[in-house]
């Protein structure tokens, strides 16, 4: 090992995001990868993550003056969120309070973290609005986790944030650029506004981008979990953006035996439902998909998250249906044929892995995004709704079991995830940046990457 990769080994690294699982989980991977290559990694986020990072032997740094929000409790630190029943007005409402006006309170914390841990560079999920701070005040590189689908406007795409399928016709093409001019000017010029202002305060430099544009832009490097098989086609992605391939939760070598119940064998099909942890209400998903196969020869594996299970369990007794708080994904999905899921970036980046084709129905927190791409790539049934019949998921999974181009598409796009190794080239970049910003950056200019 020469000095200079010794050097970069020793460098203190301060992860960030956005208190949610599905922005928390997907970098846990990478945060033990991280600390077990050599690199000091410490975690700042909210006390609702402590056990986990206590399990992954990560020092933890709470939020202090941040309001510490989790997506299970958005509506008790915002009680007015209850009467937002409109899913564009509902998305308005999260991005100011629980994303842009979280930000200089982020900062603030991590200016007394760098107290005690000075830290030489900040990996943080793309929504963590702490991030354009510290790179622009505190001239530390930043590197951007993209734990969802990108968010860069592009003028060969829809605007993001509203579950738009991409058209590459002329009419399509123009169509888009309305749109996109639409979304800066009317749907999201209020949260812009009120970012911008807030970083005039600051002093944070800005060009009037978008939230959207701005989360990317205000890094010195992107490392986006996925592979461009999953994205829309785009010729003009940002040069210091990055595929890695899927950035997954962070999984210990297991001593337990898998999960097992022989019914897997025994029924033709096999149907994996879950809605995640974050979603409670199990009438949106759960219970449709447990009444579209009630009494049918097809096996429903639900998993709840810990909501509702008993009541579910007494609700549908059918020998057809296994209901569980959780059962580990690994062991299920190589027996499933259709995986029913509200659309969670984690949750289809792993179905895909297992080359399952997907029911997807989410609409808020970005999942609309996802969804979208599921249905765009045809690697499954994009139901465009979180609450969707009976008959619409009965539907919607005869037509994947009848239609084999879903499993085609879902196999080919698993081999395209097989040829990554997430963590090892993440760390790659990572180091780059590092060795760089050591060696040639000046303070406060930005290292210039070559990801090619």
């Amino acid at each position: 090992m020469n000095n200079s990769t010794t050097t970069i080994k020793n460098k203190k690294i301060l992860f960030a995001c956005f208190p949610a699982d599905g922005h928390f989980n997907p970098m846990t991977g990478l945060a033990v990868h991280l600390a077990n290559a050599g690199y000091d990694v410490r975690w700042y986020t909210s006390a609702h993550y402590a056990d986990k990072l206590k399990k992954l032997r990560v020092p933890h740094y709470t939020l202090k003056k941040a309001i510490d929000i989790h997506t299970n409790d958005l509506e008790k630190n915002f009680p007015e969120r209850k009467n937002i029943t409109r899913p564009l007005a509902k998305l308005k409402f999260d991005i100011i309070h629980a994303f842009i006006k979280r930000g200089p309170e982020y900062y603030e914390d991590i200016q007394e973290i760098y107290k005690d841990f000075p830290f030489d560079m900040l990996i943080a999920d793309a929504a963590f609005t702490g991030a354009p701070f510290v790179k622009e005040l505190m001239k530390i590189p930043v590197v951007g986790i993209g734990i969802f689908p990108l968010t860069e406007k592009s003028k060969d795409l829809p605007p993001a944030g509203l579950g738009l399928e991409p058209s590459f016709t002329f009419f399509g093409k123009v169509k888009q650029s309305l749109l996109r001019t639409f979304a800066d000017k009317v749907i999201f010029k209020k949260p812009d506004s009120i970012m911008h202002r807030i970083f005039d305060e600051w002093q944070v430099p800005h060009n009037n981008e978008s939230l959207f544009d701005m989360m990317i832009k205000k890094c010195d490097l992107f490392l986006q979990s996925g592979t461009p098989g999953f994205e829309y086609k785009r010729s003009d992605l940002s040069e210091h953006v990055a595929f890695v391939g899927p950035l997954l939760p962070y999984s210990a070598n297991r001593k337990t035996e898998p999960w097992f119940d022989e019914r897997m064998n025994k029924y033709p099909n096999v149907v994996l439902v879950t809605q995640g942890t974050a979603e409670k209400d199990v009438q949106k998903l759960l219970v449709p998909a447990l009444q579209a196969f009630k009494g049918s020869d097809t096996l429903v594996i639900c998993t709840t998250g810990g909501s509702d299970t008993e009541k579910l369990q007494q609700q549908f007794p059918q020998p057809n249906f296994i209901i569980k708080d959780f059962i580990p994904f690994a062991d299920v999905m190589p027996y499933a044929d259709v995986y029913i899921t509200n659309g969670g970036y984690g949750g289809v980046m792993l179905g895909i892995e297992n080359k399952l084709p997907m029911v997807v129905a989410g609409v808020h927190e970005g999942k609309n995004e996802i969804c979208a791409r599921v249905g765009y790539f045809k690697l499954g049934v994009n139901l465009k709704t979180e609450k969707p019949t009976a008959a619409q998921i009965n539907e919607a999974v005869g037509k994947i079991l009848s239609d084999k181009s879903y499993q085609a598409n879902v196999e080919t796009l698993a081999r395209e995830f097989a040829q990554y190794s997430p963590n090892e080239l993440s760390e790659k970049y990572i180091a780059g940046l590092l060795l760089k910003n050591s060696s040639t950056a000046k303070p406060g200019r930005k290292p210039v990457l070559n990801l090619n």
